[in-house]
């Protein structure tokens, strides 16, 4: 009895334990799912998945349209109204290109030479110094009577967008002499003068010409260029119509710094004359300034001799007030 008894209550323990690490009870399809049961719909899923993620197709799937690359001659003309664009925001703005037509500059620049001129200076308010080479709007009629191009409409277009010189723009190039407060002369055959000093200008002026012209048609002469304006001369001495020449205009050979389209900095054509176009040496004498400095000293000294003698009188006032109203 006994030993029966503890047998049935073994078997209990024993079919109790198997239960109990049995865990509850979990369906089997639930079971399948939790653990990743490779069954044939829940691969589908994920080869569809994946299809959708990198853009496949699968099967029985309408074939999708690839987009087509637009065509080059459907592209072209917007490139090439981007480049006018471009090009006319440079020649406004940057640079613009400008062709030599006659020998007034030579040798620095010689008859069909291209040059680049910077225009972005001036806008932030930079004004022309000695020794630039410098183009200018024809500041009162000084190419009267100089042949007058005539470009086709090609060259008008490419010319209005910087990419050719412009033929119908009346423009010149000059030398930049004198300066605003600048004395500049001219006695004899030279040395040519500013505020005194003499210029060493055998670096450019055309070999075999004298600094100064003697003739009577302004070869000779002594002026003081006023504020706002510049003096320029060619470097062909003897074959340029510059300031000299045109003291009978309206701004007595001058050129108004408004009317200064920018500086000539470098020889882009031929490709054999590229260079850069530098300020000479000579222009870089400290003593060019002194004169200047003086002038500018002398003007303001009326106004600080009368500052200098108000003191003494202001002071004796409010002594002699004791501190009332002034």
């Amino acid at each position: 009895m006994g030993d029966v008894a503890v047998g049935a209550r073994s078997g209990a323990d024993g079919e109790e334990h198997r239960d109990r690490s049995a865990g509850p009870d979990v369906p089997a399809e639930d079971s399948a799912a939790a653990f990743g049961n490779d069954s044939p719909a829940a691969e589908e899923d994920s080869v569809s998945d994946y299809r959708t993620r990198n853009g496949d197709q699968g099967p029985g799937e309408p074939p999708r349209q690839e987009k087509k690359p637009r065509s080059f001659w459907k592209e072209l003309p917007i490139l090439i109204g981007i480049a006018l664009v471009l090009a006319l925001l440079i020649k406004t703005f940057l640079l613009q290109a400008f062709s030599i037509p006659s020998d007034s500059m030579q040798n620095t620049l010689q008859q069909g030479d291209r040059v680049m001129v910077d225009k972005l200076t001036p806008w932030f308010g930079s004004e022309p110094e000695r020794g630039e080479v410098v183009v200018f709007h024809d500041p009162d009629n000084w190419l009267a009577g100089e042949p007058t191009p005539d470009p086709n409409a090609l060259q008008k277009v490419l010319g209005w967008i910087g990419l050719m010189p412009s033929a119908e723009e009346k423009d010149l190039i000059k030398r930049v002499v004198g300066v605003g407060g600048d004395i500049v002369e001219c006695k004899g055959t030279g040395p040519l003068t500013v505020n005194g000093v003499a210029l060493n200008e055998a670096a450019y002026v055309y070999p075999g010409n004298t600094p100064c012209s003697q003739d009577d048609q302004g070869g000779q002469f002594r002026v003081e260029v006023p504020e706002g304006h510049i003096w320029v001369m060619g470097d062909h001495r003897q074959n340029s119509r510059d300031s000299r020449y045109n003291q009978a205009d309206k701004n007595k050979g001058m050129v108004p710094v408004q009317e200064v389209v920018g500086r000539a900095v470098v020889i882009g054509w031929p490709v054999n004359r590229w260079d850069y176009l530098e300020v000479p040496d000579t222009f870089d004498q400290p003593a060019l300034n002194n004169e200047a400095s003086a002038g500018a000293a002398l003007s303001v000294a009326p106004q600080a001799v009368a500052l200098v003698g108000a003191v003494p009188l202001v002071l004796w006032r409010r002594r002699s007030g004791g501190g009332g109203e002034r």
